[in-house]
């Protein structure tokens, strides 16, 4: 039996990108020590930490079993888990509950006793149904994908999860969604006239966009990250705790488990939590991690190079949109380059639904990877 065990490991570990999955592991495990050290520095509560842990377990597993099905499979359930996840998101219009500081609905709660509560975060879910029916739907228009008919199709399936987020509330994951779909409809071979016709559209907007959609709030969150004096006791503050707390980790940083962090950087151990990396680790120890994430970006990019047909191409580039896109907005956030969004850093922040959806998304290249590997006489 134990033989059995140990065949079938080595067998998937010959079978696996190694790599990728050994990469995530480093991460995840470094993740948790950061979150450790703000459970140390009283900046969180240890049952935050125990959630995380649970959830990575379960999102490794999950990961595993994910990468053992045929990724075409799973597309083609696209009628199955596509209407699930809208439902999902669907349910916080009416039992949506905010989490932390948050200030969306974005989370629907569930007591299971009367002193144990959990809750998921269902755009998280909605991120993975939709790198697969989109992915699915390109390969399906691919040799015909510049015709208008095509174009206009792709932009609603596109853009419905970005609309629906958005009068959510959650505007950052909406802007994930949007960066996901452009990176996709990009790699597809969408033609430059439609980008062009994109870009001026967009540019055409930005005043309409800024009268009457985003709200007062909004907009001095922008404004926040050009006067870096602006409103500093409100919409400032966060971010101007967190440069300090980033720039008091100079060179080497004061250490993980150190007596001297700072408390007054709001949502530390979450969409700000890059903030007590570079403070605990210092530049040096930030770039290292910032390598390492972008190392698995890369990583699952270049899968999308070995695969052998599109859907499987495709899948990956989604999954890497994902990835890059919220490290670049977290980070950004962090360092006042871009306004404060609320997305977080992967395999560091805390969030159990953040956790466990990622590493179904690092399933799925796993499955692109496994499922593509030529044999000795193909």
């Amino acid at each position: 039996m134990v033989k059995r065990i140990v065949g079938s490991i080595g067998r998937y570990i010959r079978q696996t990108d190694i790599l990728l999955f050994l990469l995530c592991l480093v991460a995840s495990s470094l993740g948790i020590l950061m979150l450790f050290g703000i459970v140390n520095a009283e900046l969180m509560k240890i049952s935050r930490l125990y959630v995380q842990i649970a959830a990575t377990v379960l999102g490794i597993i999950a990961a595993i079993i994910m990468s053992k099905i045929d990724y075409h499979f799973m597309a083609k359930l696209w009628k199955l888990h596509v209407p699930c996840a809208i439902l999902l998101v669907l349910l916080t219009f009416v039992w949506g509950q905010q989490r932390g500081e948050a200030d969306d609905k974005a989370w629907i709660f569930f007591n299971l006793s009367s002193n144990f509560q959990i809750s998921i975060q269902p755009s998280e879910i909605l991120k993975i149904s939709f790198v697969l029916s989109f992915a699915l739907h390109l390969e399906a228009v691919r040799e015909n994908i510049n015709k208008l008919k095509n174009v206009i199709f792709l932009c609603i399936h596109g853009l419905y999860p970005v609309v629906l987020i958005h009068f959510q509330g959650d505007d950052g994951t909406a802007l994930v969604f949007l960066f996901v779909f452009l990176c996709m409809i990009f790699s597809a071979g969408i033609s430059w006239k439609y980008i062009f016709l994109a870009m001026g559209a967009m540019a055409a907007a930005i005043p309409i966009l800024w009268n009457t959609i985003l709200t007062t709030d909004q907009k001095n969150r922008i404004l926040a990250i050009w006067d870096y004096d602006f409103d500093t006791q409100n919409i400032g503050w966060q971010q101007l705790q967190g440069r300090i707390s980033i720039g008091s980790g100079q060179i080497w940083g004061i250490g993980i488990f150190s007596p001297d962090h700072r408390s007054g950087v709001p949502e530390i151990h979450n969409d700000f939590i890059f903030a007590f990396i570079a403070e605990s680790v210092g530049f040096i120890g930030s770039v290292a991690i910032l390598l390492l994430l972008v190392s698995i970006g890369l990583k699952i990019l270049s899968n999308s190079r070995l695969a052998q047909d599109y859907l499987g191409k495709y899948i990956c580039i989604g999954v890497s949109a994902i990835i890059m896109t919220q490290i670049f907005i977290n980070i950004g956030m962090c360092l006042s380059i871009l306004p404060v969004i609320g997305i977080t850093l992967p395999f560091f922040s805390s969030g159990g639904t953040s956790a466990a959806t990622l590493y179904l998304a690092i399933g799925l290249s796993l499955s692109v990877y496994m499922h593509n590997r030529r044999t000795l006489f193909s």
